[in-house]
C-alpha cells in the first residue's frame, strides 16, 4: 500500500526505495520503534494498525492510534536523532524500514513528494492540537465516544470492529482508569448505542454515540 506521498513518486524512485529497504513481518505486540533508540531509518508501515507510546515521568502514555500505510517516526528521525516515543503493533504488521540515506536523496529530488510530507505533518500536528484539547476539556464519555468513532471512522471504515485494545490501553488512551472504561461501555450498551461480545464492537446507534461526542 502507498501513501498519497509515495504515490507521486517516480519509477525510478520507487526502485530506490525498493533496493534499499528491510521488510518485515511483526506480531501483535512487537516493537517497531522503541524509545531512546537511536533513529538509523525511515519506518512505514506497510499493513496494520500500530500504538505510538511514550514514557512520561510517572507512566507509559498512548498518545495515537496509528493504521497503515503510514510513516512512522519522521519528526524523530530528522528532529532528533533519538526515539523520542515507542510504537508496537496491536495487530500483525507489515514494517518497511528504509535507508536513512536514501530517504534524504528521495526528499531532495522529488519536489511533490517532499510538499506532500510536510502538508502531512501539519495535519498530524493539527490533528494533535485537537485532540490533546478534547482529551483535557471533555468527560470520559465523550473522549470514550471520540476514541470509538476514530476506530469505526478511520481505523476500520466499519462500525463493527474488533477493539485492538485491553481495557487498560483503552483506558490510557483516553486519559482514565480500566473501572471507568468498563463502567462507560456497560452504560453505553445499556443505553442501546453499543453492543458488546467480548472485544468486538457493534456500534447500533451512532448518531447517538456523535452526540456524547459532541456534548463533551
Amino acid at each position: 500500500m502507498k501513501t498519497k506521498a509515495t504515490s507521486m513518486l517516480s519509477d525510478c524512485s520507487l526502485d530506490q526505495l525498493s533496493n534499499n529497504h528491510l521488510e518485515l513481518k511483526l506480531q501483535k505486540g512487537d516493537a517497531i520503534i522503541k524509545q531512546g533508540t537511536y533513529s538509523t531509518n525511515v519506518t512505514f508501515l506497510r499493513s496494520g494498525i500500530a500504538k505510538i507510546h511514550l514514557a512520561g515521568p510517572y507512566n507509559e502514555q498512548i498518545v495515537k492510534i496509528a493504521k497503515a500505510p503510514c510513516y512512522l517516526g519522521l519528526p524523530t528521525t530528522f528532529g532528533s536523532k533519538i526515539n523520542q516515543y515507542s510504537v508496537t503493533a496491536v495487530s500483525d504488521v507489515e514494517v518497511c524500514y528504509i535507508d536513512l540515506t536514501v530517504f534524504q536523496t528521495i526528499l531532495d529530488e522529488n519536489k511533490t513528494f517532499t510538499q506532500e510530507l510536510i502538508q502531512e505533518f501539519c495535519r498530524n500536528e493539527l490533528e494533535s492540537f485537537h485532540r490533546c484539547a478534547n482529551r483535557t476539556q471533555k468527560m470520559i464519555r465523550g473522549n470514550m465516544a471520540d476514541a470509538l468513532l476514530d476506530f469505526a471512522d478511520n481505523i476500520f471504515k466499519s462500525d463493527s470492529f474488533n477493539l485492538p485494545l485491553s481495557q487498560t490501553e483503552f483506558a490510557n488512551l483516553v486519559d482514565t482508569s480500566r473501572e471507568s472504561v468498563s463502567r462507560v461501555l456497560s452504560e453505553f450498551e445499556k443505553d442501546g448505542i453499543l453492543k458488546i461480545t467480548g472485544r468486538k464492537i457493534d456500534i447500533l446507534n451512532k448518531k447517538s454515540l456523535v452526540l456524547v461526542s459532541q456534548n463533551g
